[in-house]
């Protein structure tokens, strides 16, 4: 009898660890959501509540900014990812996704003894140029790219991931009132606002938001601060490898590209208003394959034709972004790019960089200032060469010509955009606080060169936990690197400070100053001497003054 007691007990108690370990059914405004909650390990287990595809917009109108969800009746069953939003394949021959795809996916670490409440939430805005990517991002089977388990189990802190329109479906403007634009960036602030709504159901808090993204995502993020319909829901920033002051991150000229996607699909292109209406009732699919981004043998640089981006329309971005960046005083930022990213861009330029037994040529080289220089002529041209050949000799290397192609356009793109927003921030915060970053983990591509940094998107597979979930495809060093972003970027979301919260990092990260410009160098082996200052000064300030201030020609 006793011994059945014994037994009876453990086995309620089990139960009762097992019950308290999941949030089970949670009603959000929509309705009732259910989830999957996922056992991990076995003396010492983790638990975690997953929900893929709830749906925080009602499907929205070609152009138009989505509305709010009607709702649904009974419990939605939330166990798998939907559809990306609607956009061309990476081949560019056909569309993928669907018109119907504003959902959201939420992950949410619990204890075995209690469910979690008032954790810190992180939203993840995918990167892709603004003209390709999803929510879960990219797969290989169920391994997808934006699976957020790793860094709320190990940061403590629910992760949530979404979709939003991206390409002419997500960024087409005609310049004026009869497309304004933003479509995409209207998304996202329907998933932080839903959030903000609705998170405190599934144990967040939601007045301690971090937004966090890379690339076309990272510049996402920057805008989402400096717009003031966010002001007050958003508490943290973090901008990986992009801005809103990065010369791909606001188009300037929409007009000729709509023009160009109404021509396509037979619109009327002499009056907006038509033009924008005749879209409205074409084909999606039609809209998205009108557009293809060339790859070989553009005259200029690749930067410049990446054509949907968000637009100053008056209302979400009000004026130019550096103008905005009052709207974040009171929002903590970090920012910070990886050590070549630029190579992405470089590598479509001038291919022979990553073709050892090729040789570069001075004439290509500074045909790719050119190229980045030309708004400002001849004058800007030979400034620009000037400044980052000064240290080739007489007969400068392969790999130093190769590098400075590669360093060119880094901090063109990404570097110089990202130290000034920093600087802005800081000269424009109260209360929040600034953090500078370089990721500099080199490239495990085997096709690269020697020398290679890290390219662009190398630090996401860290920054997700890859070297965890998949540990026989990494290396100690990277799993060193990936633990010390985790703890930096969760720390950061929960108390504001990199260094303080539930994970202990390798060295103490100092605050970005406008005296020192400090930041922290993120490698495989991390002390006192990886906080370092003045990132790329003589180059940032090249471009920041005396390049803005030549003549426009």
């Amino acid at each position: 009898m006793e011994r059945w007691v014994t037994l009876t007990l453990a086995s309620a108690c089990l139960l009762a660890a097992v019950h308290a370990a999941t949030l089970g059914v949670v009603h959000t405004e929509g309705g009732f959501v259910e989830g999957t909650n996922k056992k991990i390990g076995i003396l010492n287990p983790d638990y975690i509540d997953i929900f893929k595809g709830i749906p925080f917009a009602a499907p929205p109108n070609v152009l138009e900014k989505a509305g709010k969800h009607p709702g649904w009746s009974g419990t939605l069953k939330t166990k798998d990812y939907m559809p990306r939003c609607l956009q061309s394949v990476l081949t560019q021959t056909d569309v993928r996704g669907d018109v119907d795809c504003l959902y959201l996916n939420i992950w949410v670490p619990q204890t075995r003894k209690a469910v979690s409440t008032k954790l810190p939430v992180m939203i993840w805005i995918f990167g892709g140029g603004f003209l390709l990517g999803g929510g879960q991002g990219a797969n290989f089977l169920d391994n997808y790219l934006y699976d957020g388990e790793e860094i709320a189990l190990r940061g403590k802190a629910i992760v949530v991931t979404f979709n939003y329109r991206v390409g002419p479906l997500g960024f087409l403007s005609t310049g004026d009132a009869n497309a304004p634009g933003n479509y995409g960036l209207w998304d996202q602030h329907m998933a932080i606002a839903w959030v903000k709504r609705n998170i405190a159901a599934f144990g967040g808090d939601p007045d301690n938001i971090t937004l966090f993204g890379e690339s076309a995502g990272a510049a996402s993020v920057s805008l989402q601060t400096l717009s003031p319909h966010n002001v007050g829901l958003i508490k943290r920033a973090i901008s990986q490898s992009g801005v809103g002051l990065c010369p791909w991150a606001i188009q300037t000229d929409p007009l000729p590209w709509a023009k160009k996607i109404a021509a396509k699909v037979g619109c009327p292109v002499d009056d907006t208003g038509a033009l924008a209406n005749c879209l409205r009732v074409t084909d999606p699919r039609s809209i998205s394959m009108a557009y293809e981004l060339e790859l070989v043998n553009n005259p200029y640089p690749l930067v410049h034709y990446l054509a949907f981006s968000p637009v100053i329309d008056g209302e979400f971005i009000p004026d130019e972004p550096r103008n905005l960046f009052g709207n974040a005083a009171d929002v903590d930022i970090m920012a910070g790019v990886n050590n070549m990213d630029g190579h992405l861009f470089a590598g479509v330029d001038l291919p022979v960089i990553n073709q050892p037994l090729q040789k570069i040529t001075v004439e290509e080289v500074r045909n790719l200032v050119q190229g980045l220089t030309i708004a400002k002529g001849a004058g800007g041209l030979d400034v620009a060469y000037a400044l980052y050949t000064e240290g080739w000799g007489e007969t400068p290397d392969q790999e130093t010509m190769k590098k400075t192609a590669v360093d060119v356009e880094t901090d063109y793109i990404f570097l110089v955009p990202t130290q000034e927003a920093l600087a802005l921030h800081h000269q424009n915060a109260k209360s929040g606080k600034t953090y500078s970053y370089l990721f500099s983990h080199p490239s495990r591509m085997p096709m690269y060169p020697g020398w290679m940094g890290a390219d662009h998107a190398d630090d996401l597979q860290y920054m997700f936990g890859k070297p965890f979930q998949t540990p026989l495809a990494y290396r100690a060093q990277d799993r060193d690197v990936a633990s010390a972003m985790i703890a930096y970027w969760t720390n950061f979301a929960a108390t504001g400070d990199p260094n303080k919260g539930e994970s202990s990092v390798p060295t103490p990260w100092l605050l970005y100053s406008a005296q020192y410009g400090q930041y922290l160098e993120i490698t495989k082996k991390m002390n006192y001497q990886s906080v370092k200052q003045s990132l790329r000064a003589p180059y940032v300030n090249f471009w920041t003054k005396t390049f803005r201030n030549l003549p426009n020609v």
